[in-house]
């Protein structure tokens, strides 16, 4: 008896120093939380809507590259013969890509472009020396079939991607190209890509870049992959598109586009201060004045993270990279006379603020964190219009890109929720250069062929499940958060909440139990 009235007084005495310090302090606190939350919901709404209204108008006024840029076939001389082809340059990175070294290689090699006008360039910073050995004998196989092959290596990975594309700018040859083109190790063009945006620069001197679309080979791998492609498709069809028919600017995607030369060193060249060095550049080259094309309807294959861990550790790189780079640049950008006040508002306050750090923010701390809480605050209340209206047409814009999945759209929303915990975490990483993650690289890894079979063959491996092998105690303990949240909604409060707050919770296990993205090749 005397063991149950100590319980009960410990619980008496949590219960009155919470009501103590829930009106002066906590009220007030998810008040101004809530608020915020609220605001930067709005300029995410206004973003989405504001892209989705540039696509409308674009598609109703039959806007077409074409028309806006010069485009004409580039033809061989009777009298010059290819000398009027541009010197291209192919640059391939890669890091121990013994899966998909021989398709990109292959890929790169396959280009329907005169032979003698252009050169590629496979930059191996590779630590494994049979997968060295391997990449050295298949670019030996092309050049013994009379492909401009080089193979390049270095004697440190200094700077990563960067600053293997920053060297491989520096071998004498590079001098005579005028345009280069990059392709990651997964990716894989068609032979007419060059065909299709070399025209682009070579008629049109303002334009810097031309990018292309990717394509996912993988998409319908699991349930993760087809979230993946949901997101990737809305940043190609909505992002990528608005900002090239508005302010001929968008981020460069570090792969699958073809850089004028001149316009790249005229920036400055690679640079290696964050982990998205393909951002940076494209920030850079555009402060210049130059102008970006993106070519939605040419795609390029390449292959989507099949791995949760895969996933988490490349959203930390595209969360990190972004904040960090807008703290570097924001005054730089601010202070520049060569571009327009409204270009360089877009940049600042559209492309990095709204989408790169907002959009993360919001997600997580409002839906995931502030909105749960007020299960426990009954004083404070998040009018409906921001927390089902705003996010569901949010939701549904984001759903465009990907009609095909549109009854997939609770899933990915849910997981949208779950992976907004570790772009927070990596966007005040790189806002604060807190820790040494601000500057991690870690490669995605690829599978290459094991998952994608050709129509009619059988596999050679069977397909089993890994599931749990990992946990993952962040997403853990916000599903226990979640938890108890819709619990006591469930049994005290009046909001109705608990019914998403059960079910996100469900996602976090998932997810942090490892049962997500959990496909392999058995071996």
């Amino acid at each position: 008896m005397e063991g149950l009235y100590s319980v009960a007084s410990g619980y008496a005495l949590m219960g009155t120093m919470w009501e103590q310090v829930r009106a002066p302090l906590i009220v007030p606190f998810m008040k101004i939380m809530v608020t915020l939350c609220l605001a930067m919901s709005i300029m995410l709404f206004v973003e989405h809507v504001y892209m989705g209204l540039v696509i409308v108008v674009v598609k109703l006024m039959g806007y077409k590259l074409e028309k806006r840029y010069k485009w004409e076939a580039i033809k061989e001389d009777l009298e010059t013969g290819n000398s009027v082809f541009p010197m291209v340059l192919v640059q391939i990175p890669m890091y121990n890509e013994k899966e998909v070294y021989q398709l990109s290689i292959g890929a790169a090699c396959g280009l329907s472009w005169p032979s003698d006008r252009v050169i590629i360039q496979v930059l191996d910073d590779s630590t494994d020396p049979i997968i060295k050995d391997l990449v050295e004998l298949e670019c030996k196989r092309w050049a013994g079939k009379g492909i401009n092959i080089k193979y390049e290596i270095r004697d440190n990975r200094n700077g990563y991607k960067a600053g293997a594309l920053k060297q491989g700018m520096k071998h004498s040859y590079v001098k005579h190209c005028e345009f280069v083109a990059i392709f990651d190790a997964d990716f894989q063009p068609d032979p007419d890509f060059l065909w299709r945006t070399i025209p682009f620069l070579a008629h049109n001197p303002e334009l810097a870049l031309v990018q292309a679309r990717w394509k996912f080979v993988n998409s319908d791998e699991c349930l993760m992959t087809r979230m993946q492609e949901m997101s990737l498709d809305y940043h190609f069809t909505m992002e990528q598109e608005a900002g090239s028919a508005t302010h001929s600017f968008f981020g460069f995607n570090g792969t699958a586009g073809v850089w004028r030369i001149s316009a790249l060193n005229e920036a400055g060249g690679w640079k290696d201060r964050t982990t998205v060095e393909d951002m940076d550049l494209a920030v850079r080259v555009s402060l210049k004045g130059w102008k970006f094309v993106y070519v939605g309807d040419l795609k390029v294959k390449n292959e989507l993270p099949s791995t949760f861990k895969a996933y988490r550790y490349q959203q930390h790189r595209w969360s990190c990279g972004p904040a960090n780079l807008f703290k570097k640049m924001i005054v730089e950008i601010a202070k520049n006379k060569k571009v327009t006040l409204w270009k360089k508002f877009y940049v600042i306050y559209s492309f990095f603020f709204v989408r790169k750090i907002v959009a993360h923010l919001v997600t997580f701390i409002f839906y995931c964190v502030i909105l749960p809480a007020t299960v426990l605050v009954p004083e404070v209340q998040v009018p409906k219009w921001g927390a089902v209206y705003i996010p569901s047409i949010v939701s549904l814009l984001n759903a465009v890109g990907t009609p095909r999945s549109f009854h997939l759209l609770v899933f990915w929303i849910l997981f949208e929720n779950v992976m907004s915990l570790h772009r927070t975490k990596g966007t005040f990483i790189g806002l604060f250069e807190a820790g040494t993650r601000v500057n991690e690289w870690v490669v995605t890894k690829k599978l290459g062929d094991g998952l994608k079979l050709k129509p009619g063959s059988k596999p050679t491996k069977k397909l089993r499940m890994r599931i749990g092998e990992s946990v993952y105690m962040l997403e853990v303990f916000v599903g226990v958060y979640l938890v108890l949240c819709g619990w006591y909604d469930f049994s005290y409060g009046k909001n109705q909440y608990y019914i998403y707050l059960f079910v996100q919770s469900i996602a976090f296990f998932i997810a942090g139990f490892g049962y997500i993205g959990v496909f392999a090749p058995s071996s």
